[in-house]
């Protein structure tokens, strides 16, 4: 009992050592959250691209970008499924955000779609069972039971 009274008195220490500093203020605790200083770093140039050809999987792409520290401009492509080629010229700045001018080259193919016909028609399947068969053995003797005496 008296370890009890002593563990729940640490514990009540322990919120009020915890109290933050400061009277109740209707607003929380009086905690004023640090101001942020906005900055913006000058960009650096960069010269950045890629290119992915695989026939065997018949995959074509890339990205081109290029920047010199205020305006970026490039250029990536893209082979579609259908066959088309997407090609994207896009500029970026500070001022204009990301304008790009999208084209595809090429004529959409399709797969010709064949409506499903089954080959085989379904009906209920045959029993491919029978009687079944006891596994069962003749009753021997119980153990525990005095045999019979003749």
């Amino acid at each position: 009992m008296c370890s009890k009274v002593l563990l729940a008195s640490f514990c009540l220490v322990a919120v009020v050592m915890g109290r933050p500093d400061g009277s109740h203020a209707p607003g929380g605790y009086g905690y004023d959250a640090p101001k942020h200083q906005q900055s913006y770093e000058e960009g650096r140039p960069f010269d950045y691209s890629y290119v992915v050809k695989d026939a065997y999987q018949n995959l074509d792409f890339g990205h081109k970008s290029t920047s010199d520290g205020k305006v970026v401009t490039g250029d990536y492509h893209v082979l579609l499924p259908d066959g088309r080629n997407q090609t994207v010229v896009y500029t970026a700045d500070g001022y204009n955000g990301y304008q790009a001018q999208v084209a595809y080259h090429g004529e959409a193919r399709y797969p010709e779609v064949k409506p499903y016909a089954p080959a085989h028609s379904y009906g209920a399947p045959a029993p491919s069972y029978g009687a079944p068969k006891p596994t069962y053995k003749e009753p021997g003797p119980v153990y525990g039971t005095p045999a019979p005496i003749y």
